[in-house]
Formats: structure tokens, C-alpha cells, sequence
């Protein structure tokens, strides 16, 4: 064999190894931007929502209402589908994603939008995919994705805990994040939630490995990062978890320390880029503290 052809035949089995990881990576940006698109769409419509709602971003239920699954996405109204009392608005579940559904009932935005490329197992919601439902039913009859048991695997986004103290209002802090791609802390359709004692900030005073870190990002994008959606509208794509608002008015060691926007802050004043994973039921720290959260595909009996 001559050495041109030996030379030839090398950069031929080197082009072999290098071209589909380039086009991976392609893939992968052409998702990120349309994943980021998504998520400035949905802030869009918060945002106009909230203008006719009296500054509220999306939230379902009353109240009282507690995370949990959808009672019946194709009731007749409110109270039968999350289970209010029709004395009080009190009592209830309502989920994650119903929240978001109220873009699509109210704001009549694609189901197409709440669907990230990277988001493995998540399909758009298409009422023409189910059975047994009333041939005139429509997009803007129902309350949720769907049924409990398939409702999460047509949602990729997470959005910050809107039952409890610290409701979701445009008079917050404009660099709360309301939502993002999934949390890597919840079980999913594309993964298991992951282990938490895997993940460590690589900032001071914890100084963990840029490994360690990325194990707080979203697995949607591979633990690059994630698309973020702040209260302003802005979307960015960050590359570490810990990028949510801090309290300027917080003791001096904390200013400086941004939010972890998958985590429930150790701290009462501000953020925390540490923090720990949020329960079934809880409540975020302070009004700084972003708890980004996605329903987990067993809340309702899900299929996986």
C-alpha cells in the first residue's frame, strides 16, 4: 500500500468517527434554540395572561388547591376538574401541567410548544392520538395533557411551585425563574431522577468538580444546561442550575450566591446554589427562592 493511500484510508476512518458526533452536536444546538423559542413563547403568554388576571401567572385550582394530579382534565368546569368546593374555591389537586394547559385553553397556543426536542419520551398532545372522547371536544374544552396517566409526557417544561405562600406574580423578583427544562431531581419519561450526593456547586465555599455540576443540569440537554425562563421574559441557556435571583438585602455572605433553580434553599434570606431536593408537598424558602418542578410520570399512574 502506497502512502498516499495509507494516508487516505486514515482520514477516511477519521472522518467515520468525527462526523456523526459533529452532527449530534449539531442536532443538539438546532434543539437548544428551539427549546429556548418554546420556553420565550410560553413567557410571552405568562405575561399577557397575567394582564388579565391581575398580574397571576398561570395556576390552576383555588387557593387551597395541593400539587397532585389532575382530578378529571375533561370536566365540565373548574371545580369538578380539580375538585373545588363550589362554596369557597377551597380543597383540590391540580398539576404542574394543567398550569401550563392554561395557556393552551386561554392563550390557544400550540401544544407543539410545550414539547423540547431533547425531551425523550415527551410528545406533542394531540386529542386525535385518544379514544373514547366526544367527537366536538376541542383543545380548549380540556384542563390538562391529557389524562393523569400520560399528562407529564406531553410537558417538557418544569415551572416554579405555584401552590403555596409564594404565589407567581409579575410584582416579584424579575430574575425569579419561573420555568425551565425538566428538573433532574424528578423522575421523568426520558430518565430516573438522579442522585443527588452525584452533584456539588463548582463555586466557593463548595468547590465541586465542573462533573459534579453538570449533574444539576437538565437531562434534556445532555447536563449542558438548561433553557431558563426568567419572570422578565428573558430566556437564557445556562450552564450550571445555580442561576436564579438573590436578596441584595440578605447578610453579606449570601448576596453573592445565586439561586438554585431545581433545589429548596438552606437559607431563609436568599437563594441557595445548594440546597435540597423538593418533596411531594413543600414550600419554597423565601420569595427569592426559585423551585422549578415537573409532575413525575407515577403521580397519576403514569405508563412508566
Amino acid at each position: 500500500m502506497s502512502a498516499d493511500v495509507l494516508v487516505l484510508a486514515v482520514l477516511c476512518v477519521f472522518l467515520l468517527m468525527i462526523v456523526p458526533a459533529l452532527f449530534a452536536r449539531t442536532r443538539e444546538g438546532q434543539m437548544r434554540v428551539v427549546c429556548g423559542s418554546n420556553l420565550g413563547q410560553i413567557g410571552k403568554a405568562m405575561l399577557v395572561y397575567a394582564e388579565d388576571h391581575d398580574g397571576a401567572l398561570p395556576r390552576t385550582g383555588g387557593p387551597s388547591t395541593m400539587w397532585g394530579c389532575t382530578m378529571d382534565w375533561m370536566a365540565s368546569d373548574r371545580y369538578t376538574a380539580f375538585g373545588l368546593s363550589r362554596a369557597d374555591e377551597s380543597g383540590g389537586r391540580a398539576s404542574i401541567s394543567s398550569c401550563f394547559y392554561m395557556l393552551v385553553k386561554y392563550m390557544e397556543m400550540p401544544t407543539r410548544v410545550f414539547v423540547c426536542g431533547g425531551d425523550e419520551g415527551t410528545t406533542e398532545f394531540k386529542l386525535s392520538d385518544l379514544t373514547a372522547i366526544p367527537s366536538d371536544f376541542e383543545l380548549t374544552d380540556a384542563w390538562d395533557f391529557g389524562p393523569p396517566s400520560e399528562a407529564t409526557e406531553h410537558c417538557s417544561y418544569a415551572y416554579h411551585m405555584p401552590f403555596g405562600i409564594y404565589p407567581l406574580t409579575t410584582s416579584r423578583d424579575p430574575n425569579l425563574a419561573v420555568a425551565a427544562d425538566r428538573s433532574p431531581w424528578i423522575k421523568s419519561p426520558a430518565a430516573d431522577a438522579g442522585i443527588f450526593v452525584n452533584f456539588m456547586p463548582d463555586i466557593p465555599p463548595y468547590c465541586g468538580s465542573a462533573e459534579m455540576a453538570r449533574a444539576g443540569n437538565a437531562v434534556s440537554h445532555q447536563n449542558d444546561g438548561q433553557n431558563v425562563l426568567f419572570l422578565d421574559g428573558r430566556v437564557n441557556f445556562e450552564t450550571r442550575s445555580y442561576c436564579g435571583a438573590t436578596n441584595a438585602d440578605a447578610p453579606a455572605a449570601f448576596v453573592d450566591a445565586p439561586d438554585n433553580i431545581y433545589t429548596i434553599s438552606y437559607n431563609r434570606e436568599t437563594g441557595d446554589p445548594f440546597g435540597g431536593v423538593p418533596s411531594a408537598q413543600f414550600n419554597p424558602a423565601n420569595e427569592y427562592d426559585s423551585v422549578l418542578v415537573h409532575d413525575p410520570p407515577d403521580f397519576g399512574g403514569g405508563r412508566r
